[in-house]
């Protein structure tokens, strides 16, 4: 998948249709290593774009804010033509407000929905706006963990968040508030107290990687979680753990409690090599006021994590600050220019 969003619509109004329905090679975001080809076939695509409607409750139109070169937007785009509802996109528009105004869904599928990843969120927050999405029937956030106070303010603003787990190899988000769309199957293998590898099957999965095909019915997505009562939770990614002065660290938890900080604008975390520790725990900071870089400093960040019931060892080493934590194109962390800016 690749070109301007308009034109990738247009190519795939016959595919959606099944005039040609070769498989779509979409390219996996590559934020913590080497990017990869995956290969989605058409029954894959629709599979989950069908599911999805169905846990929405009906189909209807979608407003892409996503790179469609990525699963999220191909699949905002899949959605809306197979609803009949033309899709808005929003580099047609001035800003996001204009283009939920533009969204005109038809009778047939009246709802209004968005994508959107946490970042984008964040800064509709922090800029008092999300009224502007407020009025739509949902906005799927997903791609990264969403921040609770982040998930808490959008829903009391009016906002209908529904959070997504999945990835290009699902065709797009699979779970939707940590329940698996409909002939989605999860489980957890190989748990160390409940936790462990997450495995997803079903009919959204992808062919394989390249020319190669895909082994088995049962996807590791390398993510660690546990499943209580049917409801999904991922805790981080099994090469997001690592191991600083003989202690597990769980870097994602490490950052959501970082970002709940006053001093703390936003924050990412990576491990580095050292001679003392094994791994060294360093946190890139984006300091909320140039007055408050006190409050960023390594040892108040390990006091931080401590008041918010973690372990203190689980804190920082060091700290790097810098202007805006690295992101990629699809608004995820750029871990490999992260590991960078920590000398990892």
């Amino acid at each position: 998948m690749a070109g301007p969003a308009r034109e990738v619509l247009e190519l795939l109004r016959p595919w959606v249709d099944g005039v040609d329905t070769d498989p779509l090679v979409v390219r996996t975001s590559g934020s913590t290593g080497e990017p990869k080809d995956v290969r989605l076939s058409r029954d894959a695509v629709l599979a989950s774009a069908t599911a999805s409607a169905a846990r929405l409750g009906g189909p209807g139109q979608w407003l892409l804010a996503l790179p469609v070169t990525g699963v999220g937007g191909l699949q905002v785009l899949v959605r809306s033509l197979l609803a009949g509802a033309e899709p808005v996109l929003l580099d047609e528009h001035a800003d996001l407000e204009q283009a939920v105004a533009a969204m005109r869904p038809p009778t047939a599928a009246p709802r209004r929905f968005a994508s959107l990843v946490p970042t984008q969120l964040h800064r509709l927050a922090q800029a008092g706006r999300l009224d502007v999405v407020a009025s739509l029937d949902a906005v799927l956030v997903g791609g990264a963990a969403v921040d609770p106070t982040l998930l808490e303010r959008s829903r009391e603003a009016g906002v209908r968040v529904v959070r997504t787990y999945g990835m290009s190899e699902t065709s797009g988000g699979c779970v939707y508030d940590g329940v698996p769309l409909d002939g989605v199957d999860l489980r957890i293998v190989e748990p160390v107290d409940g936790v462990g590898r997450v495995q997803v099957s079903g009919p959204v999965l992808f062919d394989g990687y390249g020319d190669e095909p895909r082994a088995g019915a049962w996807f590791d997505t390398a993510d660690l979680g546990r499943v209580d009562d049917g409801v999904l939770s991922v805790v981080g990614r099994s090469d997001d753990v690592v191991v600083s002065g003989g202690v597990n660290v769980p870097l994602p938890a490490v950052e959501r409690a970082l970002r709940g900080v006053p001093e703390v604008h936003d924050a990412a975390v990576a491990g580095v090599p050292d001679d003392e520790w094994g791994t060294r725990v360093v946190a890139v900071v984006v300091p909320a006021d140039a007055t408050c870089l006190d409050g960023v400093r390594a040892e108040r960040l390990r006091d931080a994590l401590e008041d918010a019931g973690l372990p203190r060892a689980w804190g920082p080493r060091d700290v790097v600050l810098v202007d805006a934590v690295p992101l990629l194109p699809g608004g995820k962390v750029d871990r490999l220019a992260v590991r960078r800016l920590t000398g990892g």
